[in-house]
């Protein structure tokens, strides 16, 4: 009887010890089609930009102006606990316009990378 009742309660123990977790974070706010197909080089001004997408993440000097990077990102995770194991998985991706400069603050072009739809859950083994 005792050796059921030891067996019952390792098992139990055993069981139970196990963790799994899902998570997400997100730094995001997608960009507004309307607002980047409104942008146009030669014309668009630093000012107008700044008013269409707030403040940028990053300004970065440029020996001929000024690169003003959006980025915004989605993070994906799945952690599971087993009783001696710790397993895994962490997905990040980003969008990121970046819009260039003259020294005049008028707009010489600009790109887009939009990925952060792409974060996806896995598991992490």
């Amino acid at each position: 009887m005792r050796k059921i009742l030891l067996l019952a309660i390792i098992f139990v123990t055993v069981s139970a010890s196990g963790c799994a977790i899902i998570g997400r974070d997100r730094d995001f706010r997608s960009f507004d089609p309307k607002a980047l197909s409104s942008v146009v080089p030669g014309k668009t001004t630093a000012g107008q930009v700044t008013k269409l997408f707030g403040a940028p993440t990053q300004v970065v000097k440029l020996s001929n102006g000024n690169a003003y990077m959006y980025t915004r990102s989605t993070s994906k995770g799945t952690v599971v606990w087993l009783l001696l194991v710790t397993l895994a998985n962490y997905d990040r991706q980003y969008d990121q316009v970046v819009f260039f400069f003259d020294k005049n603050d008028v707009l010489t072009h600009h790109g887009t990378s939009l990925n952060a739809a792409g974060a996806a859950y896995g598991m992490p083994f």
